[in-house]
C-alpha cells in the first residue's frame, strides 16, 4: 500500500496525525462527492469537499459536506471579506497543485485561510480528499483544522440564520 501514499498522507505521517486511508475506483474524471461517499460506504454527512475561492484580500479554502452548497455570503463573512467567488477550475492546479476532484485542504502549494463547515465538529471523523482522485483520508476534524490552522463556521445554504 505504500506506493498508494499521497503527499497528503505523507504530511499526516510526518506530523503524527492518525488517519485512515480510503481508496475508491475511478476514471480520469472527478466524480461527485455523494458517489464517492457511496463508493466508500460512508455517510455523505461525513464526506467533505474542498472548495477554493478568491476574495479581494486573497484566496480562501472552504471544506464543506459533499451534500451541501457553499453559501458565498456566509463564506465571505467567515473570512472577513465583502464577497468571495469560486475559483475557476483552470486556476486550481497552478494555485494549489491539485486537480478538481482531488483537492485537499492539506498540502496545497501555499497555506490559505481555511474554514471548515461547523457540522464537521459533530462528526467523530470526516473524510477529505487525499490529494488525488480515488483517494480519501478519514481524520478527526479538530486534528485536521489544527494542521491547516483552520476555523469552523456555518457555510452552507441550509444553515440556520443567526
Amino acid at each position: 500500500m505504500a506506493e498508494n501514499k499521497t503527499n497528503v498522507m505523507r504530511i499526516l505521517d510526518q506530523k503524527k496525525i492518525p488517519y485512515t486511508p480510503h481508496f475508491y475506483p475511478h476514471g480520469d474524471e472527478a466524480v461527485d462527492g455523494v458517489t464517492v461517499a457511496q463508493s466508500l460506504g460512508q455517510d455523505p454527512e461525513r464526506v467533505f469537499k474542498t472548495l477554493v475561492t478568491r476574495g479581494s484580500k486573497g484566496y480562501y479554502v472552504f471544506v464543506i459536506p459533499v451534500t451541501a452548497e457553499l453559501d458565498l455570503k456566509k463564506a465571505a463573512k467567515a473570512v472577513g471579506e465583502k464577497s468571495v467567488a469560486m475559483l475557476h477550475v483552470s486556476e486550481l492546479l497552478p494555485l494549489t497543485g491539485y486537480v478538481r476532484g482531488g483537492c485537499s485542504p492539506v498540502g496545497m502549494k501555499k497555506l490559505f485561510p481555511t474554514t471548515f463547515h461547523s457540522s464537521a465538529l459533530e462528526q467523530p471523523t470526516i473524510c477529505v480528499s487525499a490529494g488525488k482522485i480515488g483517494s480519501q483520508i478519514e481524520v478527526k476534524p479538530n486534528a485536521l483544522a489544527k494542521l491547516v490552522r483552520g476555523q469552523f463556521a456555518a457555510l452552507a445554504q441550509e444553515d440556520g440564520v443567526c
